[in-house]
């Protein structure tokens, strides 16, 4: 297992001092948990920020170092300026607000961005010290979105993970960012990019094509010669270790006090971080409407609503708890008695056996986040519960609703709904509510959160990793080895390679520099030259047909080795299904100004170059689908291109030009292809072993060398014959 490096904003340790000294104690959170194994296997490190340390004398930091240390954790130290404006300010009054659909919480003026970039620098620059060739990097959380492109920037060949912890939300929301496109850029210099569920990778694809024009073909993206997956991977927790800790005797007997307190009562629970994504003011309106419209309840029902503190400095904040202890407040003297009030509010929060203790006596968990990324508290309820007993009544708007679908999924925003669900909730039977958690905790023990960290760096590993960068190897370096070639053969494309892209192809015709080009190129001793392109045999003859040099049409459907010969199709290639395929390529072409459907002989083209490029990205993704779905297995084969989808018959392929234009070749020739796209990497991969393969432009190719473009492509053409 290669080392791994953790980078997170906050360290899994709490610093902790009192008059004996200083200690670090390791957290015993989900996250701090599952990486756990990895951290200490590989032999990794740790790389955050360790909390406040600002007011321990210097004695007591060198102790914390050397404890950190031990615990191969490398700390990022924050001033109170930068906590102040990177994590509380654009993390979590900008991205955090933002992800979970509450645009109205979002500061008017971005005051903090310059100072986010800055300490994502700062983790960058950190990592970059400790890395070790080979190593492996998980880059964690909203609060570091920047640090893989920079890490990217730093450490090309480097092996890189992201996982993104709270929701992404739909590319509509999130392109109001200022910053949008500084934020996915930084995300796309990861090798993988894991979500909690499909709709987030949906989300982020999403925006990916609103945003950059860039597709993701499956489960992956193309971005600057290499790819980026893509894939959800829902977070776990420590489930065995919360069954085994439900069954110790000091839970046991604190869960029997809970019931005996609750005698004659139904309770229901609810745990959260007092934070307004969490729901809290709906559900507790919930209660109250349930309270008022049933009044058998009344006296009957009791909801502990733990509510840990969270961010108490930010205003947001603060008057958010002042909102909910006025309900609180409201709906007991409403429905409370001497005796007894229907909520208990505990404003603290609770240790792991406490916690423990009430998920195994609670008889319903109300958990009803407004928006929330997992929610791991509705996991921890299920594993709790190893007398498969308890309902769990969820929000459909939580990330483990797509897992935990036998819950009682609710609105959380549809308050008597939400009274409806915990009614029925209280009044399920119990052979319904032991076969509902019986399911439940089947999915949280089997993916758990060492399932979790398991299939992330599993796929991690398996994600091919950037490849050397080939612009070293490129005009120059391939030019000596055309000029020491005994003889040549050029293969060259033409739209994308000789020519600029054009809104309308048949725009695309050569200029008089080109035709020059191409004649003094016949001209050059021991060089024959061909043309081999996606282009009808009609419109190569008639822009290059009078030139000396062999012509290749339609990917190499049609050729003719010289002016005056006769065109020649391969043998065997149908025709027949374009009559299927051109009424489907037409009503795409209805469907928006711009799109225009090529007829060649073996080949249909949908042209979408002049059509709005995020409109044109998603309908040729959604072209490909339809096509892939109604023809599959069939002779077609459907190809993606620069502002094109090509549908030729299968076994058609610039590759098979190669071995015709070889025969009868004289002894020494050196074959150098030239090309751009998806097409040409046929040619090249069909190149004999000394060929010499060069690709026009930034995309991922097979070929050793490498220049930017048309304009280089003359120049290096013209160099040769100087």
């Amino acid at each position: 297992m290669s080392r791994l490096l953790l980078v997170s904003n906050r360290l899994p340790v709490t610093v902790k001092a009192d008059k004996d000294g200083v200690s670090v104690v390791r957290s015993a959170g989900g996250l701090a948990t599952g990486l756990s194994g990895p951290h200490e296997n590989s032999g990794g490190l740790w790389i955050g920020w360790p909390g406040d340390v600002s007011r321990l004398t210097q004695a007591q930091r060198t102790s914390v170092e050397e404890q950190l240390t031990q615990q191969r954790c490398v700390p990022l130290y924050l001033s109170a300026s930068e906590v102040s404006r990177f994590y509380e300010g654009y993390s979590n009054q900008v991205l955090w607000p933002l992800c979970h659909y509450l645009l109205e919480r979002v500061p008017r003026q971005d005051r903090d961005w310059d100072i986010y970039r800055k300490v994502n620098e700062r983790f960058a620059d950190l990592t970059v010290q400790h890395y070790q060739p080979g190593d492996t990097i998980w880059v964690h959380d909203y609060q570091l979105m920047l640090v893989p492109a920079l890490l990217r920037a730093r450490l090309p060949q480097a092996r890189i993970g992201f996982f993104h912890h709270i929701p992404f939300p739909s590319s509509e929301i999130f392109r109001t960012l200022p910053h949008r496109l500084e934020l996915v850029r930084g995300l796309l210099g990861a090798d993988l990019i894991g979500f909690h569920t499909n709709s987030y990778v949906r989300h982020f694809a999403s925006t990916l094509v609103q945003l950059c024009g860039i597709e993701k073909v499956g489960d992956r993206i193309e971005q600057d010669g290499r790819q980026v997956r893509l894939g959800a991977f829902p977070m776990g927790i420590d489930a065995e270790s919360f069954e085994s800790q439900v069954q110790e005797p000091a839970v046991l007997e604190e869960v029997r006090m809970h019931r005996e307190k609750s005698a004659g009562q139904r309770l229901v629970l609810g745990v959260d971080r007092l934070d307004y994504t969490k729901g809290i003011p709906r559900r507790l309106l919930a209660v109250q409407r349930l309270l008022e419209r049933e009044p058998a309840w009344r006296g009957k029902l009791r909801l502990v609503q733990v509510a840990v503190p969270s961010r108490s400095t930010v205003a947001d904040y603060a008057a958010y708890r002042e909102r909910v202890d006025e309900l609180v407040g409201r709906i007991n003297s409403l429905y409370g008695s001497v005796h007894s009030v229907p909520i208990h509010y505990l404003y603290r929060s609770l240790n792991a056996r406490q916690l423990a203790a009430l998920y195994r006596a609670a008889d319903v968990m109300f958990v009803t986040p407004i928006r929330d990324g997992m929610n791991l508290v509705a996991k921890e309820f299920c594993a709790a519960r190893p007398d498969d007993d308890g309902v769990l009544v969820l929000s459909e708007f939580a990330g483990a609703a797509d897992e935990l679908t036998d819950a009682v999924l609710v609105n959380p925003y549809d308050v008597d709904g939400m009274a409806d669900a915990l009614e029925a909730a209280l009044e399920m039977p119990e052979e319904e509510r032991r076969t509902r958690m019986r399911a439940l905790r089947v999915r949280v023990k089997e993916y758990d959160v060492h399932w979790w960290v398991r299939s992330f760096l599993d796929t991690l590993q398996d994600t091919p990793t950037a490849p050397p960068r080939v612009e070293a190897r490129g005009a120059e370096d391939a030019l000596a080895l055309m000029r020491e070639a005994p003889a040549l053969h050029l293969l060259l494309d033409y739209d994308g390679t000789l020519v600029p892209f054009t809104a309308r192809p048949e725009q695309a015709s050569p200029d008089g520099e080109l035709l020059e080009l191409l004649k003094r190129l016949t001209e050059r001793p021991h060089t024959r030259v061909s043309i081999v392109s996606g282009r009808s045999r009609e419109v190569l003859e008639a822009w290059v047909g009078a030139l000396p040099m062999g012509l290749h049409a339609e990917h190499g459907l049609w050729s003719r080795p010289a002016p005056g010969e006769p065109w020649k199709m391969l043998e065997d290639v149908p025709t027949d299904w374009k009559h299927l395929v051109r009424p489907i390529l037409d009503a795409f072409a209805a469907r928006v100004p711009g799109a225009l459907v090529e007829e060649k002989h073996a080949s249909l083209a949908w042209h979408y170059r002049q059509v709005e490029p995020v409109l044109g990205t998603k309908l040729a993704r959604e072209l490909r689908m339809h096509l892939g779905e109604v023809f599959a297995h069939g002779p077609l084969e459907v190809l993606p291109g620069d502002k094109v989808v090509e549908v030729r018959a299968r076994g058609v392929n610039k590759g098979r030009v190669v071995g015709r234009v070889m025969e009868g070749q004289a002894p020494g020739t050196r074959v150098v292809a030239i090309g751009d796209d998806r097409t040409d990497e046929d040619l090249f991969a069909a190149l004999p072993p000394d060929g010499i393969a060069i690709h026009a432009g930034g995309k991922e190719s097979r070929a050793g060398y490498r220049v930017k473009g048309p304009a280089e492509v003359r120049q290096l053409l013209a160099a040769l014959l100087k």
